[in-house]
């Protein structure tokens, strides 16, 4: 119709980019490598008034998450687009690393947001093994090349070593949050600590802008003749048939794991 009546403006037109699942290289997980290409698609195809992140993730790798939300800010200020992100159940530790790219940050008062930390598992299987009569072998060129072996007793110098790490890491993502949320973030002593909240406190908290769901407040900002054209990363042909490999099988297990964290 546009077309035939070159007079009418066209309708506006926002990406929606969905993100969901857990961030890593796994098979099936987010990662830069595998979204650069629908990232790009998003903000270059056509002139789309804004794109809009649909977020539902609890974390994952802190490089994949910066990979991602750098490239997102770099293409919204070379192409000049407003990134909106909406929160579905969850957006946090990584998840929220990607959520706060965005210039506004939307939630559902269900939503759970935050987990601004950075965490690190595993497990001590010396013990099984000594049980078993198995003896472990491991030898190495390097004072610190072994750490954290689980068939080995835990060492302080390696939870010394890890801890310095870690609380480097999460340095990184404090200095990303503050730089993203600027003046709207609160000084609430909580606020990085790793905790966690529901949507409407998140608002209280400045880590997100408001209530609001993707449809309607897009059409409250762009007007009621928006238009949608939505981007999802494809899964692979046998996870689509369900005869996930055995390696997907536990990226499954992990994800799920993650998602539970936050009674998901």
């Amino acid at each position: 119709m546009n077309r035939l009546l070159p007079f009418l403006a066209p309708s506006p037109v926002v990406t929606v980019l969905r993100l969901q699942g857990a961030i890593s290289t796994g098979r099936g997980g987010l990662s830069d490598s595998a979204l650069a290409p629908l990232i790009t698609r998003a903000f270059s195809r056509g002139r789309p008034a804004a794109v809009a992140l649909e977020i539902n993730s609890p974390g994952g790798s802190p490089v994949q998450s910066a990979l991602i939300a750098a490239r997102i800010r770099r293409l919204s200020e070379e192409k000049k687009v407003p990134v909106h992100a909406f929160v579905e159940d969850v957006a946090a530790s990584g998840g929220y690393w990607l959520a706060s790219a965005a210039d506004a940050i939307w939630v559902d008062p269900g939503s759970i947001v935050g987990s601004i930390g950075v965490i690190s598992t595993g497990f001590g299987l010396q013990d099984l093994i000594a049980r078993h009569g198995i003896e472990r072998r491991i030898h190495t060129a390097g004072a610190a090349k072994s750490q954290r072996d689980p068939f080995q007793p835990q060492r302080d110098e390696d939870v010394a070593r890890l801890k310095v790490l870690l609380d480097e890491l999460h340095g990184h993502f404090i200095a990303h949050v503050r730089a993203r949320r600027g003046a709207r973030l609160t000084d609430d002593p909580a606020l990085f600590t790793g905790e966690f909240w529901l949507g409407q406190r998140a608002v209280g908290l400045g880590l997100a802008d408001g209530i609001g769901h993707l449809v309607p407040k897009m059409q409250e900002i762009f007007g009621p003749r928006v238009r949608f054209r939505k981007l999802a990363p494809r899964r692979g042909l046998f996870a689509r048939l369900g005869m996930a490999a055995a390696g997907q099988a536990l990226d499954a297990i992990e994800e799920r794991a993650m998602f539970a964290r936050y009674g998901l």
